[in-house]
Protein backbone atom coordinates (compact mmCIF):
# COMPACT_ATOMS: atom_id res chain seq x y z
CA UNK A 1 0.00 0.00 0.00
CA UNK A 2 1.54 3.76 -1.17
CA UNK A 3 1.01 7.06 0.88
CA UNK A 4 -0.48 8.90 -2.23
CA UNK A 5 -4.14 8.57 -0.28
CA UNK A 6 -2.64 9.54 3.24
CA UNK A 7 -4.41 13.27 4.26
CA UNK A 8 -5.18 13.57 0.59
CA UNK A 9 -8.95 15.26 0.44
CA UNK A 10 -11.37 13.10 -1.26
CA UNK A 11 -14.45 13.92 -2.26
CA UNK A 12 -16.46 11.07 -3.35
CA UNK A 13 -20.22 11.33 -4.61
CA UNK A 14 -23.37 8.08 -3.87
CA UNK A 15 -21.55 7.17 -0.99
CA UNK A 16 -24.41 5.37 0.46
CA UNK A 17 -24.47 2.86 -2.89
CA UNK A 18 -22.12 -0.15 -3.28
CA UNK A 19 -19.30 1.17 -5.06
CA UNK A 20 -19.43 4.45 -3.07
CA UNK A 21 -19.49 2.77 0.71
CA UNK A 22 -16.83 0.03 -0.38
CA UNK A 23 -14.48 3.41 -1.99
CA UNK A 24 -14.91 5.35 1.21
CA UNK A 25 -14.20 2.70 3.40
CA UNK A 26 -10.66 2.06 1.73
CA UNK A 27 -9.87 5.74 1.69
CA UNK A 28 -10.12 5.72 4.68
CA UNK A 29 -7.88 2.60 5.50
CA UNK A 30 -5.49 4.83 3.62
CA UNK A 31 -5.10 8.16 5.32
CA UNK A 32 -6.86 10.05 3.22
CA UNK A 33 -9.48 12.78 4.70
CA UNK A 34 -13.14 11.80 3.19
CA UNK A 35 -16.07 14.29 2.14
CA UNK A 36 -19.01 12.56 0.97
CA UNK A 37 -21.83 14.24 -0.53
CA UNK A 38 -25.05 12.53 0.69
CA UNK A 39 -28.24 13.02 -0.69
CA UNK A 40 -30.72 10.45 1.65
CA UNK A 41 -30.14 9.21 4.95
CA UNK A 42 -29.90 5.58 4.33
CA UNK A 43 -29.31 4.06 7.95
CA UNK A 44 -28.65 0.02 6.48
CA UNK A 45 -26.05 1.51 3.75
CA UNK A 46 -22.35 -0.24 4.37
CA UNK A 47 -21.53 3.78 4.82
CA UNK A 48 -23.72 4.09 7.77
CA UNK A 49 -23.54 0.15 8.82
CA UNK A 50 -19.68 0.14 9.32
CA UNK A 51 -19.39 3.00 10.90
CA UNK A 52 -17.78 5.23 8.49
CA UNK A 53 -19.97 7.55 8.29
CA UNK A 54 -18.74 8.92 11.43
CA UNK A 55 -15.40 8.83 10.03
CA UNK A 56 -16.01 11.41 7.11
CA UNK A 57 -16.89 15.06 6.62
CA UNK A 58 -20.25 14.79 5.12
CA UNK A 59 -22.34 17.58 2.79
CA UNK A 60 -25.90 16.78 2.74
CA UNK A 61 -27.30 17.87 -0.35
CA UNK A 62 -28.23 16.87 -4.07
CA UNK A 63 -25.73 16.45 -7.06
CA UNK A 64 -27.73 18.54 -8.85
CA UNK A 65 -27.62 21.54 -6.95
CA UNK A 66 -24.58 23.30 -8.36
CA UNK A 67 -23.94 25.59 -5.43
CA UNK A 68 -24.32 23.19 -2.74
CA UNK A 69 -21.37 20.84 -4.51
CA UNK A 70 -19.39 23.93 -5.36
CA UNK A 71 -19.37 24.65 -1.57
CA UNK A 72 -18.30 21.30 -0.42
CA UNK A 73 -15.28 21.22 -2.86
CA UNK A 74 -14.08 24.60 -1.59
CA UNK A 75 -14.64 24.09 2.48
CA UNK A 76 -13.10 20.58 2.59
CA UNK A 77 -10.20 22.46 -0.59
CA UNK A 78 -11.13 18.62 -1.88
CA UNK A 79 -8.23 17.28 -4.29
CA UNK A 80 -9.51 14.24 -6.03
CA UNK A 81 -13.38 13.59 -6.74
CA UNK A 82 -14.55 10.20 -7.26
CA UNK A 83 -17.88 10.66 -8.86
CA UNK A 84 -20.21 7.48 -8.17
CA UNK A 85 -22.91 9.15 -7.67
CA UNK A 86 -26.34 8.41 -10.28
CA UNK A 87 -29.10 6.57 -10.33
CA UNK A 88 -27.53 3.09 -11.18
CA UNK A 89 -31.01 1.10 -11.85
CA UNK A 90 -31.91 0.04 -15.14
CA UNK A 91 -35.65 -0.66 -14.48
CA UNK A 92 -35.86 2.67 -12.46
CA UNK A 93 -34.53 3.96 -15.40
CA UNK A 94 -36.87 2.60 -17.40
CA UNK A 95 -39.87 3.48 -15.41
CA UNK A 96 -38.36 7.10 -14.52
CA UNK A 97 -35.88 8.73 -17.14
CA UNK A 98 -36.41 12.47 -16.38
CA UNK A 99 -35.15 11.61 -12.78
CA UNK A 100 -32.80 9.40 -14.06
CA UNK A 101 -31.88 12.48 -16.37
CA UNK A 102 -31.68 14.78 -13.41
CA UNK A 103 -29.50 12.45 -11.42
CA UNK A 104 -27.06 11.40 -14.16
CA UNK A 105 -27.05 14.01 -16.78
CA UNK A 106 -27.67 17.21 -14.63
CA UNK A 107 -25.39 15.97 -11.95
CA UNK A 108 -22.72 15.47 -13.82
CA UNK A 109 -22.92 18.72 -15.37
CA UNK A 110 -23.13 20.45 -12.20
CA UNK A 111 -20.10 18.37 -10.22
CA UNK A 112 -17.86 19.63 -13.39
CA UNK A 113 -18.64 22.97 -13.56
CA UNK A 114 -17.90 23.11 -9.53
CA UNK A 115 -14.69 21.54 -10.29
CA UNK A 116 -13.76 23.92 -12.95
CA UNK A 117 -14.74 26.31 -10.51
CA UNK A 118 -12.51 25.47 -8.36
CA UNK A 119 -8.71 25.51 -8.91
CA UNK A 120 -7.66 22.93 -5.98
CA UNK A 121 -9.13 19.99 -7.43
CA UNK A 122 -6.25 17.72 -9.42
CA UNK A 123 -7.73 14.83 -10.33
CA UNK A 124 -11.63 13.56 -11.29
CA UNK A 125 -12.59 9.80 -11.97
CA UNK A 126 -16.13 9.51 -13.52
CA UNK A 127 -18.66 6.87 -13.13
CA UNK A 128 -19.60 5.45 -16.54
CA UNK A 129 -20.88 2.18 -17.46
CA UNK A 130 -20.83 -0.78 -19.82
CA UNK A 131 -24.31 0.22 -20.58
CA UNK A 132 -23.35 3.48 -22.31
CA UNK A 133 -21.94 1.62 -25.24
CA UNK A 134 -25.62 0.18 -26.70
CA UNK A 135 -25.49 -2.46 -28.37
CA UNK A 136 -22.76 -3.52 -30.77
CA UNK A 137 -22.08 -6.82 -32.75
CA UNK A 138 -18.56 -6.78 -31.90
CA UNK A 139 -17.69 -8.59 -28.30
CA UNK A 140 -16.21 -8.38 -26.12
CA UNK A 141 -16.31 -4.18 -26.46
CA UNK A 142 -13.39 -2.33 -26.18
CA UNK A 143 -12.77 1.35 -25.68
CA UNK A 144 -12.72 2.32 -29.36
CA UNK A 145 -16.59 1.76 -30.06
CA UNK A 146 -18.64 4.69 -30.22
CA UNK A 147 -21.35 5.16 -26.81
CA UNK A 148 -24.61 4.74 -28.88
CA UNK A 149 -26.70 3.62 -25.70
CA UNK A 150 -30.68 4.05 -26.60
CA UNK A 151 -32.79 2.58 -23.55
CA UNK A 152 -32.73 5.65 -21.00
CA UNK A 153 -30.19 3.94 -18.85
CA UNK A 154 -27.37 3.51 -21.12
CA UNK A 155 -28.36 6.64 -22.69
CA UNK A 156 -27.53 8.65 -19.28
CA UNK A 157 -24.57 7.12 -19.22
CA UNK A 158 -23.30 7.87 -23.06
CA UNK A 159 -24.26 12.12 -21.86
CA UNK A 160 -22.48 11.35 -18.78
CA UNK A 161 -19.23 11.27 -21.32
CA UNK A 162 -19.81 13.42 -23.81
CA UNK A 163 -20.41 16.25 -20.67
CA UNK A 164 -17.15 15.00 -19.46
CA UNK A 165 -15.13 14.90 -22.32
CA UNK A 166 -16.33 18.47 -22.91
CA UNK A 167 -15.32 19.77 -19.66
CA UNK A 168 -11.77 18.28 -20.19
CA UNK A 169 -11.58 19.56 -24.12
CA UNK A 170 -12.61 22.71 -23.23
CA UNK A 171 -11.43 23.42 -19.95
CA UNK A 172 -9.04 21.16 -19.07
CA UNK A 173 -10.73 20.03 -16.38
CA UNK A 174 -7.99 16.49 -15.23
CA UNK A 175 -10.84 13.54 -15.51
CA UNK A 176 -10.90 9.87 -16.63
CA UNK A 177 -13.66 7.61 -17.00
CA UNK A 178 -14.21 4.13 -15.81
CA UNK A 179 -16.72 1.63 -18.09
CA UNK A 180 -17.38 -1.49 -15.68
CA UNK A 181 -19.18 -4.30 -15.88
CA UNK A 182 -21.88 -5.11 -13.57
CA UNK A 183 -20.74 -4.37 -9.88
CA UNK A 184 -21.78 -6.55 -7.06
CA UNK A 185 -20.63 -7.31 -3.59
CA UNK A 186 -21.94 -7.10 0.24
CA UNK A 187 -23.66 -4.03 1.08
CA UNK A 188 -26.18 -3.79 -2.40
CA UNK A 189 -29.19 -2.97 -0.79
CA UNK A 190 -30.95 -3.03 -4.36
CA UNK A 191 -32.53 -6.33 -3.96
CA UNK A 192 -34.27 -6.39 -7.35
CA UNK A 193 -30.18 -6.77 -8.60
CA UNK A 194 -29.49 -10.37 -9.60
CA UNK A 195 -26.74 -11.35 -7.18
CA UNK A 196 -28.14 -9.82 -3.90
CA UNK A 197 -31.88 -10.67 -4.83
CA UNK A 198 -30.70 -14.75 -5.37
CA UNK A 199 -28.76 -14.81 -2.67
CA UNK A 200 -31.36 -13.47 -0.10
CA UNK A 201 -34.04 -16.04 -1.31
CA UNK A 202 -31.57 -18.41 -1.21
CA UNK A 203 -30.96 -17.89 2.46
CA UNK A 204 -34.49 -17.51 3.20
CA UNK A 205 -35.23 -20.60 1.11
CA UNK A 206 -37.54 -19.34 -1.70
CA UNK A 207 -36.82 -19.63 -5.52
CA UNK A 208 -35.01 -16.85 -7.04
CA UNK A 209 -36.66 -15.02 -9.31
CA UNK A 210 -35.49 -14.11 -12.42
CA UNK A 211 -36.67 -11.33 -14.64
CA UNK A 212 -35.51 -12.14 -17.81
CA UNK A 213 -35.00 -15.56 -19.72
CA UNK A 214 -32.08 -16.39 -17.78
CA UNK A 215 -30.25 -16.31 -21.21
CA UNK A 216 -28.81 -12.55 -20.88
CA UNK A 217 -24.79 -12.56 -20.78
CA UNK A 218 -22.62 -10.52 -18.44
CA UNK A 219 -19.51 -9.31 -17.07
CA UNK A 220 -20.12 -9.59 -13.44
CA UNK A 221 -17.78 -7.33 -11.50
CA UNK A 222 -16.82 -7.62 -7.78
CA UNK A 223 -16.74 -4.24 -5.81
CA UNK A 224 -13.94 -4.43 -4.29
CA UNK A 225 -11.88 -5.11 -7.41
CA UNK A 226 -13.61 -2.25 -8.88
CA UNK A 227 -12.09 0.29 -5.95
CA UNK A 228 -8.56 -0.97 -6.74
CA UNK A 229 -9.97 0.17 -10.17
CA UNK A 230 -10.83 3.69 -9.43
CA UNK A 231 -7.77 4.39 -6.89
CA UNK A 232 -5.45 2.95 -9.17
CA UNK A 233 -6.47 5.04 -12.18
CA UNK A 234 -6.60 8.38 -10.03
CA UNK A 235 -3.13 7.60 -8.73
CA UNK A 236 -1.85 7.54 -11.94
CA UNK A 237 -4.12 10.21 -13.58
CA UNK A 238 -1.78 12.89 -13.71
CA UNK A 239 1.80 10.71 -14.06
CA UNK A 240 0.85 8.98 -17.01
CA UNK A 241 -1.21 11.44 -18.66
CA UNK A 242 -4.71 9.40 -19.28
CA UNK A 243 -6.65 12.56 -18.90
CA UNK A 244 -9.75 12.64 -20.78
CA UNK A 245 -9.69 8.93 -21.49
CA UNK A 246 -11.92 5.70 -20.47
CA UNK A 247 -10.85 2.52 -19.43
CA UNK A 248 -12.86 -0.46 -19.43
CA UNK A 249 -12.58 -2.36 -15.81
CA UNK A 250 -14.30 -6.16 -15.42
CA UNK A 251 -13.13 -9.94 -15.33
CA UNK A 252 -13.22 -10.93 -19.39
CA UNK A 253 -15.44 -14.06 -17.90
CA UNK A 254 -18.59 -13.29 -19.28
CA UNK A 255 -21.91 -15.32 -17.85
CA UNK A 256 -25.33 -15.87 -18.47
CA UNK A 257 -27.96 -15.13 -16.08
CA UNK A 258 -29.17 -18.75 -15.22
CA UNK A 259 -25.12 -19.86 -14.11
CA UNK A 260 -24.73 -16.73 -11.92
CA UNK A 261 -27.76 -18.15 -10.38
CA UNK A 262 -26.98 -21.61 -10.01
CA UNK A 263 -23.40 -20.50 -8.85
CA UNK A 264 -24.91 -18.92 -5.92
CA UNK A 265 -27.92 -21.74 -4.97
CA UNK A 266 -24.24 -23.96 -5.34
CA UNK A 267 -22.47 -22.00 -2.67
CA UNK A 268 -25.72 -21.49 -0.64
CA UNK A 269 -26.04 -25.50 -0.43
CA UNK A 270 -29.66 -24.98 -1.92
CA UNK A 271 -29.47 -26.05 -5.55
CA UNK A 272 -32.43 -27.62 -5.06
CA UNK A 273 -34.01 -24.20 -5.22
CA UNK A 274 -35.12 -24.18 -8.81
CA UNK A 275 -35.48 -20.33 -9.93
CA UNK A 276 -38.62 -18.67 -11.41
CA UNK A 277 -38.34 -17.57 -14.98
CA UNK A 278 -40.53 -14.55 -15.71
CA UNK A 279 -39.18 -13.30 -18.55
CA UNK A 280 -40.85 -10.07 -18.63
CA UNK A 281 -37.05 -7.67 -19.15
CA UNK A 282 -37.16 -5.01 -21.69
CA UNK A 283 -35.29 -2.40 -22.70
CA UNK A 284 -31.51 -4.60 -22.06
CA UNK A 285 -29.46 -5.69 -23.75
CA UNK A 286 -29.13 -9.32 -24.37
CA UNK A 287 -25.32 -9.46 -24.88
CA UNK A 288 -22.70 -7.37 -23.29
CA UNK A 289 -19.17 -7.49 -22.05
CA UNK A 290 -15.91 -5.59 -21.89
CA UNK A 291 -12.42 -5.71 -23.38
CA UNK A 292 -9.96 -4.61 -20.56
CA UNK A 293 -6.43 -5.16 -22.34
CA UNK A 294 -6.43 -1.23 -22.29
CA UNK A 295 -6.34 -1.28 -18.16
CA UNK A 296 -4.15 -4.22 -18.29
CA UNK A 297 -1.19 -2.56 -20.96
CA UNK A 298 -2.03 1.13 -19.46
CA UNK A 299 -2.25 0.78 -15.86
CA UNK A 300 -0.79 -2.60 -15.25
CA UNK A 301 -4.82 -3.57 -13.42
CA UNK A 302 -5.84 -7.09 -13.03
CA UNK A 303 -9.01 -8.20 -11.43
CA UNK A 304 -7.34 -9.83 -7.83
CA UNK A 305 -10.14 -12.22 -7.50
CA UNK A 306 -11.85 -15.45 -8.80
CA UNK A 307 -15.39 -15.28 -9.09
CA UNK A 308 -16.44 -18.21 -6.65
CA UNK A 309 -14.25 -16.39 -4.03
CA UNK A 310 -16.40 -13.06 -4.77
CA UNK A 311 -20.13 -14.71 -4.59
CA UNK A 312 -18.38 -16.45 -1.33
CA UNK A 313 -17.37 -12.99 0.31
CA UNK A 314 -20.67 -11.61 -0.71
CA UNK A 315 -22.98 -14.24 0.51
CA UNK A 316 -21.11 -14.18 3.82
CA UNK A 317 -21.77 -10.86 4.10
CA UNK A 318 -25.48 -11.03 3.57
CA UNK A 319 -25.67 -14.28 6.15
CA UNK A 320 -24.00 -11.74 8.82
CA UNK A 321 -26.11 -8.64 8.25
CA UNK A 322 -29.13 -10.40 7.61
Amino acid sequence: MSDFWKQRRVMVTGATGLLGSWMTRELIAQGAEVTCLVRDWVPRSLLVTSGDYDKVQVVRGELEDHATVLRGLNEYEIDTVFHLGAQTIVGTATRSAMSTFEANIRGTWSLLEACRANKLVKRVVIASSDKAYGEHATLPYTEELPLQGTFPYDASKACTELIARSYHQTYGVPLAITRCGNLFGGGDLNFNRLIPGTIRSGLNGERPVVRSDGKFLRDYFYVEDAVSAYLLLAERLEQDELAGEAFNFGTEQPMDVLAVVAKILERLGRSDLEPVILNEASNEIRAQYLDCTKAHTRLGWRSKFAFEECLDRTIEWYRTNS
